[in-house]
């Protein structure tokens, strides 16, 4: 048996597809439990000469200060920003090519000190045998001259070359890792300390069903990561004893993310309250300097002195 639908019938299948569409089409609602505020900005970066800033960190030497760098195509130079988004000073690093520069970050050397790590680890092609990380110590703005690289690390992939842009230095193991960025599911690798032959092999651990990720960053104490893509910002909580492929391994949360023209890079703050993104300068806008603050926690409430009138 059938019924002829009636007027009203059409009209609510009309009206409900149009409410599904709309809803698609609506912005994505804050995280819920996210351990982050959305990200504000601090700063326009309107240094002409840092025109694609692929790589962020955070300064040890300065606090609230970060240090960037260009992509392929650009001399070798450090640029170091502050809280504001303004270049302090252009550093050169002698004796060396940026082949293609896609990370920066701030780890343990193979003693006391602190290391900036520059990551020439971009191949889009998939074509270079080796990559290269040079490692030094952070400069001081009173030594403007050109920097000497204390060692390059010469860097295989175990399987076959692949395009990396996020590397990221665990402060407890002192391994170095990075992430692919092409696969429909990248791979993470690692990189073992102590750095000892001089061609070292990076060797796959998981992969990750994420994709297009081009910049990451573990917080100074060790215990949280950070992976981003060209469209969002995943966040991993890592528990006492357990390594960073383990960590990893769990689902990640995917924090609010203020969209970018271009961003690629990702820095936690030095004493952990937030972290950093900033874009390459692209589609007519500069890049700006956002600041993803922590939320309070529920222990840190407590902790808080109580104000009575």
């Amino acid at each position: 048996m059938s019924f002829e639908k009636s007027p009203f019938d059409m009209v609510y299948r009309i009206l409900l597809i149009v409410s599904i569409l709309v809803a698609c089409k609506k912005p994505s609602s804050p995280v819920e439990n996210s351990p982050f505020e959305a990200g504000k900005q601090h700063g326009v970066n309107t240094n002409e000469k840092l025109e694609e800033a692929s790589g962020l960190a955070a300064s040890l030497r300065y606090p609230g200060w970060v240090w960037s760098h260009n992509d392929s195509g650009h001399p070798p130079e450090l640029f170091l920003l502050d809280s504001t988004g303004l270049t302090k000073a252009t550093f050169v690093l002698s004796g060396i090519k940026n082949r293609d520069w896609e990370d920066i970050a701030m780890g343990p050397g193979p003693d006391s000190t602190t290391w900036i790590y520059v990551g020439d680890i971009g191949d889009n092609e998939a074509s270079h045998k080796f990559k290269r990380i040079h490692c030094l110590e952070e400069p001081s703005l009173d030594n403007p001259g050109p920097l000497a690289v204390t060692r390059t690390l010469v860097i295989r992939m175990a399987d076959q070359p692949r395009d990396t842009e996020a590397l990221m230095v665990d402060p407890i193991s002192r391994n170095i890792y990075l992430v692919t960025k092409r696969e429909k599911s990248v791979k993470l690798y690692e990189i073992r300390f102590p750095f000892l032959a001089d061609t070292i092999t990076a060797t796959p651990l998981i992969d990750l069903p994420l994709k297009h990720i081009v910049a990451g960053d573990i917080s100074p104490d060790g215990g949280e990561i950070l992976l981003k893509s060209y469209n969002a910002i995943y966040y991993w909580k890592r528990s006492a004893g357990q390594s960073i492929s383990d960590a990893m391994k769990l689902p990640a949360t995917k924090l609010d993310y203020e969209h970018e023209a271009q961003g690629e890079s990702i820095a936690w703050a030095r004493d952990a309250t937030g972290f950093y993104t900033l874009s390459e300068n692209a589609k007519g806008e500069r890049g700006k300097l956002l600041f993803y603050t922590r939320k309070p926690t529920v222990d840190s409430l407590k902790k808080s002195p109580v104000v009575t009138p």
